[in-house]
């Protein structure tokens, strides 16, 4: 896939803190790229260097093959995951104000914020202040202000928090409008199934380096631990002893109501799923089998865990 950020060799340090070390990504075009990572990770000094808020002490950052520059701010919208509304300003007065000031004409902004307003049911806010919003409907808000110009790259930092699940599905399914509409957009988050339902690509970042990079796919398969879940019905009263005879180890034994069980075991790696298959067939029907591949969730959890480990090792 085309490239449509590119992150070469970053560096960014505050005073003795380290935040970003020599780091790399590339962000394909018209992707989901969640840009994931512990807090203090360094994921927020990369988005505010993208967003030119401060400037890389090494390397450069490349958007769609140009070096990065004040122009392109237009063509960024930003999400932050703290409010940053003027709370004693009116919601439809705020809203024209934030749209003006990415370069829409009035009368532009205005037709399309009414049009989202109702999208959104949040029409009857216009002209209450914003300190009367929740925290959810200041989302909302931002939200709406953030995609209103269009923009070609999108970075959404947390972008559900203060969100019911039907406001999370809501915003999902605009998310996955946006990118099927062209756009290329770095999400932000800690919450992993959202990770794994939304995101083509991923970066794990911990103390300012990068450790894991690619598609959600691949990372899940490059970290399979070769367990299963399957069915066998009819099963023989030493089935336990059984499975011990084929090398596999026996994780979860669950003895159903219609005389058959349900297990999780782990085979080695030499080990297909179709070579466990023909292991089990003797022992009854199988009438389920499936590969359990570790979650986003227990991949972070493992990958954060060891480089921290190896961090303090060398201290």
């Amino acid at each position: 896939m085309r490239t449509f950020l590119s992150v070469n060799e970053v560096t960014k340090k505050y005073a003795n803190h380290l935040a970003i070390n020599n780091l790399s990504l590339q962000v394909p075009e018209n992707s989901i790229y969640g840009l994931l990572g512990p807090n203090g990770a360094g994921k927020t000094s990369l988005i505010r260097i993208i967003n030119q808020i401060t400037a890389p002490d090494k390397g450069s950052i490349l958007l769609n093959g140009e070096v990065l520059s004040p122009e392109h701010i237009s063509r960024i919208g930003y999400l932050p995951e703290e409010r940053g509304l003027y709370k004693k300003m009116k919601v439809g007065e705020q809203a024209l104000y934030l749209a003006r000031l990415k370069g829409m004409p009035k009368n532009i902004a205005r037709q399309k914020l009414l049009y989202w307003f109702e999208k959104f049911e949040i029409e009857n806010w216009w002209n209450r202040k914003v300190e009367e919003l929740s925290k959810g409907m200041q989302q909302k808000i931002q939200f709406i202000v953030t995609i209103l110009h269009q923009p070609e790259l999108l970075i959404f930092d947390e972008p559900f928090s203060g969100f019911d699940p039907i406001n999370v599905n809501l915003l999902k399914e605009e998310i996955l409008k946006l990118r099927e509409q062209g756009a290329t957009i770095i999400f932000s988050t800690h919450n992993m199934a959202s990770v794994e339902e939304l995101c083509d690509h991923i970066a794990l970042i911990n103390n300012g380096n990068k450790i894991l990079e690619g598609t959600v796919n691949e990372i899940r398969e490059a970290h399979r631990t070769h367990t299963f879940e399957c069915e066998i019905k009819q099963p023989v009263d030493s089935i336990k002893q059984d499975l011990e005879q084929l090398s596999v180890t026996l994780n979860k034994f669950v003895r159903k109501a219609d005389n058959s069980v349900r297990i999780t075991i782990t085979s080695d790696a030499e080990s297909s799923g179709n070579q466990l298959i023909k292991k089990l067939l003797p022992l009854g029907e199988l009438s389920d089998f499936k590969e359990l591949l570790p979650s986003m969730n227990d991949i972070f959890i493992a990958q954060v865990s060891a480089t921290n480990i190896k961090t303090d090792s060398h201290e």
